[in-house]
Parts: structure tokens; C-alpha cells; sequence
């Protein structure tokens, strides 16, 4: 016995140095409180698990873990022996003593600290699919690294194998896939719209329908409809009419080809003017005419303002013999063929002869024309004539908005504030007409129509646009019968410019006449200083000279002419009936 102890001793003694100087090394190389050093790129500093609130002094427990460790060790050489000289051996003391430490790292209310994922140098996920990238070949873009087959376009999905992509945000496309998302193609030729020389892309688009296409299809004769004014598609035919005019499908659908077709629409036109008391006694003819026929009849006109470049509609008041659309042609293909008309003698009855309008035009825009021309019959038939363009054109395209508004909207409830208001004040019944005997109409015609009443809004000729945003304004304020009369009785009559500036310097003239004048003062004040007299004799030589009157010269010469023979207030009942000074 006593040689194993000595022999134990001496064993453990030796374990013990090289057991303390392995723990001592482990020790501050697992106790520092880092893990490890990631690359200088991706520097990143964990922070150590917190200590055991009973965590004793590390000398002590360098001390007890070689001692644990050793019986341990050697607790298999001595399985059996219950008790030794100077040592024992107790399963359940070593039981829990192992169990010790854990226990003291770890109470329940400080469970272990567990760091995110640190990923060490060379570590790539791929930005795609979120794995590793273990081998094979990568693709690095966009501060991330990607599979070659996770690199894939926003658009179509597909990888990304060209060496030059484009990027919009923070997704990749293909340059083709980028170039039909945001380069614009041309809806005549379905290509891309071409760069211009200032490296721009430069289109037209209509104001309504949006249409984009080329500028070169504005001189390349492509085809455009006469009635929306959309370019013919390529892969879409338009029809054509005799006249040289095309049609599109949409516009041919209610197209109305000849006179007899055009009749029910006609009265219930009229039947819309007499829901508005404002009935038309007179049995007015109308005729649908070819563009030829009504450029004839317009020439033969003496009275009346055209709408250029192409007038679509005219109310007579000469008599004529015009040549009308007897039968609708006959549909062979894309072209309309063999048209029948009759010539026919428009006698004069009334101060109305006919109405003529352009045949081959949609439902609606025959209506607006109707319309605004029945309206001319009825000014000239109710004693408003000489107007000046802007108020009787204007007042004409009031009407053909409000019919197009009651057909669009067929409820008062849905109708603009334009219709609304002109229905409010011409007719005190509380039902409103509605000149459409037949079913909602589709969302098509209802859309040409919505055309229709922005072309009317937004014309830019100063008569016929300009006259028409006067008049409605006046329509929505004081209603159309108060306009009407308001017409009729004050400032309706055509001015001639030159009258008017003359006139009203001849006022001037005699007001500072007046005021020079001490046996005609009006003022009843003091003699005027000699200065101030020198003042209003030359503004009296001024005005006698037309000094203060570019473009209008002569004219208060002749206003002045006329008071001195007529004498003003004479001057000022002719320049109201007839619009010009008299002679």
C-alpha cells in the first residue's frame, strides 16, 4: 500500500502541473469575452455572455476542476473500493458535484446569451435564394452576391446573362425588358417611338384619347378619322368614303348615311328644343349632303361665319338647289360605294331655307350639329340677327352641348352643371326631356360623345371656342332663357371697332374742352393755371391727331364728324342699331 501511494503521489503531482497549465492556457484563450475575429470587412465585436451571479474567485475554481477532473480519471482504476487511505470515492458526491457549475452559470433568471450568425471570411449568401454560395461560379452586383441563375429581371423572371443589364431601384431588368416597361411605342405602327436628334423621345398624343405615335404619321398620309380624329392603326383599317374622308369602326358603328335615316333624329332634336320652350314652329328642311355639295352651298351663302377648316353643318337662308344622300351606299370591303343622291330646289318659306349637314358622321355628332344649327334657325326665326360671330356662335354651341349632355347623361341628376343650370331656368317643369328614345347606349357612343362635348370646351378659334366659354359662363350664371333675352336686348349687335374707339374719344375731347374752357367749365372751379391749360391743349391736339390711336386712325375724326352733323345722342342711336357711325 504504501508503494501504490507514493507512486499515486508522484502521478498526480505530475498530472496536476501539466492539467494547471492546460486549463491555465484554455482559460484566457475561452475567457476573454470574444469570439472570433471576423475579416477587417466585416468587423464585428459579440459581447460576452454575462457572468453567474455565484461565479466564485477563478483561483478556486482553477482548483477544483483539476480535482474533479482526477477523480474522474482515475475513478475507474478503483471501481469498487468504497473507501481509501486519505481519498474517497462517491458516485452520487461526483454526481453532483459535475452538476455544480452548471447550475451556478446558469440560474433561471439569466438564461444563456445566444449571438446572431456570424458568418467568417469568404462566407457569401446569395441575394436571391437566401443560401450559401458554396462553389461554382458567382456573380457579385449591388453590394450582394448572387447564384447565376438567382440573378434574374424584375420583369420576365429569367436570369440575367448579358454582361450590361439596366437597373431601376434596386432591381435589375433586362435592357429589353426595361425598354418595353418604360420606352413609349407608337400605337399607329406598334414600334418604338424613335430618339430624336437632342437624344430625346419626342411623340404627340391626342388630348383625349391619349393616343401616343410617331410625328412622322402627322405627314406620312396616314389615315384619320373625320369624326374622332384618331390616326388608323396599322393592323386596323378605317373605311373610307367617297368624299376622300375616312371612318373608323367605332364611329362607323352609328354612323348615319342618308337623309331618310337621319329624320327620326332630326324631330327628336326639335322635340328637344320645345322640352326647353323654345319651340320651332317652321317645318325647316334637312338634307344630308356630300362635302362637295356643302362647300357649294356655302359659297352660295351670303350671311353667316363658317367654321375652317371644315365646316360639317349650315343653315340656309338663300334658296339653292342642292344635291342630298338619297339611299345609304353600299358597303364593298373598306370602301362605301355607289351613293345616290337627288338634286333638289330649296325654296325660301321663312328666314330659314334648310339645314344641311355632312352625311357618314356618328350618331351623336349629327345630333350636335343638328343642334347647333337649328339654333341658328331659331335666332334668325325670333328676330336676332346682325349678332356678332362670338355670340351667336357661341350661343349655337351651348345648345349643341346641352342636347350632347342630355345624351350622355340622360338624368338631370347626371348632367353637367352646364346642362343643369340651362334646364333649371328654361322650363318650369320639374321633368326633364330627354331627346333619346332608346336604351342606355354603349359605353363606345358614350365615350364619342364625352369627345364630342370636349371638342366643343376646348376649341381654340375665337368665335366658335372663344364664344362658346362666354356664353356658357353666362348659361351657368343667370340660365339660358335670362341670356337669351339679355341677347336680345342689350349689346348683341356687331360694334365696328373703329366706332367704338372713336366714340369714346369724342367724350374726351369735349370733357377736356370743357374743362380748358372757363365759359364751359363743368367743374364750377377756379380759372385753370396757365401750365395746366398748356397741359389739356395738347392732349385736345393729340387726340384730334390720333396720337393715342395705333390701329384705329381716322376714327375720331369720323365719330366727330358725325356728332357735329347728327349730334351725339342721334350718333349714339345709330352706332346701337347698326353697329357703325353713320355717314
Amino acid at each position: 500500500m504504501g508503494d501504490f501511494g507514493s507512486s499515486y503521489a508522484e502521478r498526480k503531482s505530475r498530472f496536476m502541473k501539466w492539467l494547471s497549465k492546460f486549463f491555465r492556457t484554455w482559460s484566457n484563450r475561452g475567457r476573454g469575452g470574444r469570439h472570433l475575429q471576423p475579416s477587417a470587412d466585416e468587423n464585428t465585436v459579440w459581447p460576452a455572455p454575462p457572468r453567474s451571479l455565484d461565479d466564485g474567485p477563478r483561483a478556486q475554481k482553477d482548483k477544483e476542476d483539476p480535482d474533479h477532473a482526477i477523480a474522474l480519471s482515475f475513478g475507474e482504476d478503483f471501481k469498487g473500493a468504497k473507501d481509501h487511505q486519505g481519498y474517497r470515492w462517491g458516485a452520487d458526491n461526483d454526481e453532483d458535484y459535475a452538476m455544480a457549475p452548471q447550475d451556478s452559470l446558469y440560474p433561471p433568471s439569466h438564461r444563456p446569451y445566444v449571438p446572431a450568425p456570424f458568418y467568417p471570411s469568404g462566407y457569401r449568401i446569395c441575394g436571391g435564394c437566401k443560401q450559401e454560395i458554396v462553389y461554382g461560379n458567382c456573380l457579385g452586383c449591388m453590394g450582394t452576391y448572387f447564384h447565376p441563375d438567382c440573378f434574374c429581371c424584375h420583369s420576365c423572371h429569367y436570369p440575367i446573362t448579358e454582361r450590361e443589364f439596366s437597373l431601376s431601384g434596386k432591381n435589375p431588368y433586362h435592357k429589353s425588358c426595361f425598354k418595353e416597361l418604360t420606352h413609349p411605342r407608337c400605337e399607329v405602327c406598334h414600334q418604338f417611338i424613335p430618339i430624336n436628334a437632342a437624344g430625346l423621345i419626342e411623340y404627340r398624343c391626342h388630348p383625349f384619347w391619349s393616343q401616343k405615335y410617331c410625328p412622322s404619321h402627322e405627314y406620312d398620309n396616314t389615315a384619320r378619322c373625320c369624326s374622332c380624329e384618331r390616326l388608323e392603326s396599322w393592323n386596323a383599317r378605317y373605311y373610307s368614303l367617297e368624299d376622300g374622308r375616312s371612318l373608323c369602326f367605332e364611329c362607323m358603328e352609328s354612323a348615319i348615311m342618308d337623309t331618310g335615316e337621319c329624320q327620326p333624329l332630326y324631330h327628336a332634336i326639335r322635340d328637344f328644343y320645345e322640352g326647353m320652350n323654345m319651340r320651332i314652329d317652321q317645318q325647316i328642311p334637312m338634307l344630308l349632303v356630300q362635302r362637295e355639295a356643302l362647300n357649294d352651298a356655302i359659297v352660295g351663302e351670303k350671311n353667316g361665319f363658317h367654321h375652317m377648316p371644315e365646316t360639317r353643318g349650315l343653315c340656309l337662308s338663300e334658296e339653292q338647289t342642292v344635291t342630298s344622300i338619297h339611299r345609304k351606299p353600299r358597303i364593298g370591303g373598306h370602301l362605301l360605294l355607289v351613293l345616290r343622291t337627288q338634286h333638289q330646289k330649296l325654296i325660301r318659306k321663312c328666314e330659314v331655307t334648310a339645314i344641311l349637314v355632312l352625311y357618314g358622321l356618328p350618331r351623336l355628332l349629327t345630333g350636335a350639329i343638328l343642334a347647333h344649327e337649328l339654333m341658328h334657325g331659331w335666332l334668325r326665326l325670333n328676330g336676332f340677327h346682325d349678332l356678332i360671330p362670338e355670340v351667336e356662335e357661341g350661343i349655337c354651341q351651348v345648345l349643341s352641348h346641352l342636347w350632347l349632355g342630355s345624351e350622355v347623361s340622360p338624368s338631370i341628376t347626371d348632367m353637367p352643371s352646364t346642362s343643369a343650370a340651362a334646364f333649371s331656368s328654361s322650363s318650369s317643369s320639374s321633368v326633364v326631356y330627354t331627346s333619346s328614345k332608346k336604351g342606355l347606349r354603349s359605353n363606345v357612343e358614350n365615350k364619342l360623345g364625352e369627345f364630342f362635348m370636349h371638342q366643343i370646351a376646348n376649341d381654340s378659334s375665337p368665335a366658335y371656342g372663344g364664344g362658346f366659354r362666354a356664353a356658357i359662363a353666362a348659361v351657368n350664371k343667370y340660365g339660358l332663357r335670362t341670356t337669351l333675352e339679355h341677347i336680345r336686348l342689350t349689346g348683341y349687335r356687331y360694334l365696328n371697332p373703329k366706332a367704338e374707339k372713336g366714340i369714346c374719344y369724342v367724350l374726351s375731347y369735349m370733357w377736356l374742352e370743357s374743362e380748358i374752357m372757363s365759359s364751359s367749365s363743368s367743374s364750377k372751379k377756379a380759372a385753370k393755371p396757365d401750365i395746366e391749360k398748356k397741359l389739356g391743349e395738347f392732349f385736345l391736339r393729340h387726340i384730334a391727331n390720333d396720337y393715342f390711336l395705333p390701329g384705329y386712325e381716322g376714327s375720331y375724326r369720323a365719330a366727330i364728324a358725325a356728332v357735329n352733323k347728327y349730334g351725339l345722342r342721334s350718333t349714339l342711336e345709330h352706332i346701337r342699331c347698326t353697329g357703325n357711325l353713320p355717314t
